[in-house]
């Protein structure tokens, strides 16, 4: 089991960055695949990038490539969504995610954080 808590979201400019740490707590927490989703209102949640558990590997959606890094500290226990370059469409409720393998859809991830708010004014 794991229990996870995101954070770093708020108002940002177009143009501007944020970086969304998110704490997971439990011992088995270097075993999982980690992920980023993010879910605007009116639409579904959306895959925006992943980290394999040594952090050597990862992979991203098309709209947040070359702007977004994710990253892992397993000595933290955190994982880490740097988005830079934001743009108003990328406004939306950001959730990190745990699997024990690497995936791109939602329903494939077994335990999830609350969210984080994050909206970028033009």
């Amino acid at each position: 089991q794991v229990q996870l808590v995101e954070s770093g979201g708020g108002l940002v400019q177009a143009g501007g960055s944020l970086r969304l740490p998110c704490a997971a707590s439990g011992r088995t927490y270097g075993s999982y695949v980690m992920g980023w989703f993010r879910q605007a209102p009116g639409k579904e949640r959306e895959f925006v990038a992943a980290i394999i558990r040594s952090g050597g590997s990862t992979v991203y959606a098309d709209s947040v490539k070359g702007r977004f890094t994710i990253s892992r500290d397993n000595a933290k226990n955190t994982v880490y969504l740097q988005m830079n370059s934001l743009k108003p469409e990328d406004t939306a409720v950001y959730y990190c995610a745990a699997d024990r393998f690497i995936a791109t859809r939602a329903d494939d991830y077994d335990y999830w954080g609350q969210g984080t708010q994050v909206t970028v004014s033009s």
